[in-house]
């Protein structure tokens, strides 16, 4: 590995001031290295940062590219990571019009890394120097350790989808919510209804009560109404504390945080250390929370830029045809399946063309005519502005929800496939399922990234409580156990997890005139169950 030559870092210099010119914004520096094919591909598997702490799993899959390559030494391109500066790899035996291709992609994901406020909390600091960091200090505790240490890596790792990512975000943006449980909203939402179990009559007298304290002297009601219950309940005070405890503990921390703060066995003394390595693998899944969040939006708005800044660079001249092959190997979009690259690109060069005929607005929504949303045409020439604005404030699921209509589809000619089974060849055949956006959209947001929503309790024993909010998608079932098991060991005794699983029901017959290649529709009623780990045994049973 070396840096490139002072020949491509001119060329590099050149692509950054036109790219400056149309707009994009990014730091000066930049460091750009040359490695080989086979090298390119083992920079992905750790994430491309080479100072990542090392794993078994990273050997792995570097083991894997290296198999892959040997079968198909095929040409990554680049890739470019997210630090300060900005670094990026490129191949060794590139010409120079591919590396002005290459440069002016690369300069896209830079701009976008550093404007798009979902990578706000990767700003200040230089990951690539706090990894190094890490991978010296699980390295020093491995010889200390030995196996343990990849144990904790291994248990963190499992849960490391389940970081507090918008938490992390909502620090920079000045949005956090710092809302505390009142005595007022105890009284009335908790502790007169769970504790004392108060009949609705009961429970509509003290509301009229508090109401006639308010009318009496609004600015000293909630005081002296507090006053008149703790006088009657003389548990009332130690339980408000206890639950604005555990409001604290819950709305403001996620899994990683409450095991390392609130688990006995991780704060003994004799396993602090394992305290800095889960707290090393939750900063890694942190900050690469956004690009798995981004990927669509981020490669195509490198891609829109690579082929904007390319086609207008005269340094190329001669090599239009050589560029519109590989262009095209990269964003064509498929028939079947998606190209993040490919649908990406053309939603930024469709909204850009929304913007610059007005069509961004309530008067051109309102319109159902066709032919008047073919011709409609404000001249607002503000498509260019607009997209600089979706690059800074979206992520996957904003870009696809808001961008991805009817008109869109029916330009691109998109389609959702399905897929049956010829019964007399014997083979699967795909076939245009819907041409609905709703429908498409809807295939496309399921290909995102969606961690799930995990709340958590603590029982009266000190077990951990998991409570998996269902949101339509159930949970992997043969990575629960080994999740499970790396819990309780960093909590130190039994976990519950509550989630919901699906119970298919037998198929209805047949209805008239349903094609008979189509399987018949499944009926699917969710089961709410629960699973204990305890002493490295899981169970499972199905709750009321």
């Amino acid at each position: 590995m070396e840096l490139i030559s002072q020949h491509a870092k001119k060329i590099m210099e050149g692509c950054k001031e036109r790219a400056r010119d149309m707009g994009l914004s990014f730091q000066d520096e930049s460091l750009e290295y040359i490695v080989t094919n086979r090298d390119l591909l083992e920079l992905s598997p750790k994430n491309m940062i080479p100072t990542l702490y090392d794993y078994w799993v990273q050997d792995v899959e570097i083991l894997k590219e290296k198999g892959r390559y040997e079968l198909y030494p095929g040409n990554p391109y680049e890739t470019v990571i997210n630090t300060r500066p900005a670094i990026s790899f490129y191949n060794d035996n590139n010409p120079d019009w591919l590396n002005v291709m290459i440069f002016y992609h690369v300069i896209g994901h830079i701009d976008f890394f550093q404007n798009n406020l979902f990578f706000r909390h990767t700003w200040d600091y230089d990951f690539s120097s706090r990894a190094l960091s890490d991978k010296r200090m699980i390295a020093k505790l491995r010889s200390e350790k030995g196996r343990w240490v990849d144990y904790i890596i291994e248990f963190s790792r499992a849960i490391d989808n389940l970081v507090g990512y918008h938490r992390e975000l909502a620090k920079y943006s000045g949005f956090e919510k710092t809302e505390d449980l009142t005595r007022l909203d105890f009284y009335f939402d908790i502790f007169i209804q769970q504790e004392k179990k108060a009949s609705v009559a009961s429970y509509v007298k003290e509301i009229e009560r508090y109401n006639g304290l308010v009318s009496e002297d609004p600015h000293g009601a909630e005081d002296r109404f507090i006053e008149s219950v703790q006088t009657k309940h003389a548990e009332f005070e130690s339980l408000y504390e206890k639950a604005r405890k555990e409001r604290r503990r819950r709305k403001s921390i996620d899994i990683f945080q409450f095991l390392m703060r609130y688990s006995d066995f991780l704060n003994k003394d004799e396993n602090k250390w394992m305290l800095m390595v889960m707290e090393a693998v939750r900063a890694t899944s942190l900050y690469f929370q956004p690009q798995i969040r981004t990927k669509i939006l981020n490669e195509g708005w490198a891609s829109y830029w690579h082929e904007e800044l390319f086609l207008n660079d005269d340094r190329i001249n001669g090599h239009e045809v050589d560029f519109a092959t590989v262009n095209a190997k990269v964003t064509a979009m498929p028939r079947v399946g998606l190209n993040p690259y490919a649908l990406g690109m053309r939603l930024f060069t469709y909204i850009e063309d929304l913007g610059n005929k007005g069509k961004i607005s309530k008067k051109f929504q309102f319109i159902t005519n066709m032919e008047l949303r073919k011709k409609f045409d404000d001249k607002t020439l503000t498509g260019r502005d607009f997209i600089f604005q979706v690059r800074e404030n979206c992520s996957d699921s904003m870009f696809v929800n808001t961008f991805i209509d009817q008109d869109f589809v029916d330009l691109h000619r998109l389609f959702v496939s399905g897929k049956r089974l010829n019964k007399e060849r014997m083979t699967w055949q795909y076939y245009v399922k819907s041409r609905d956006a709703d429908q498409y959209k809807n295939m496309v947001l399921d290909s995102l990234y969606h961690p799930p929503s995990i709340e958590i309790g603590v029982t009266d024993d000190n077990s951990l409580l998991l409570n998996h909010v269902f949101e339509g998608k159930p949970l992997v079932k043969e990575y629960i156990k080994g999740t499970l098991l790396g819990i309780e060991y960093l909590w130190g005794k039994q976990v519950y997890l509550d989630t919901s699983e699906a119970q298919v029901r037998s198929a209805p017959p047949a209805r008239a005139g349903q094609p008979k290649t189509e399987p018949p529709p499944r009926e699917i009623r969710w089961k709410r169950v629960r699973y204990r780990m305890k002493d490295r045994v899981l169970s499972r049973k199905e709750l009321n």
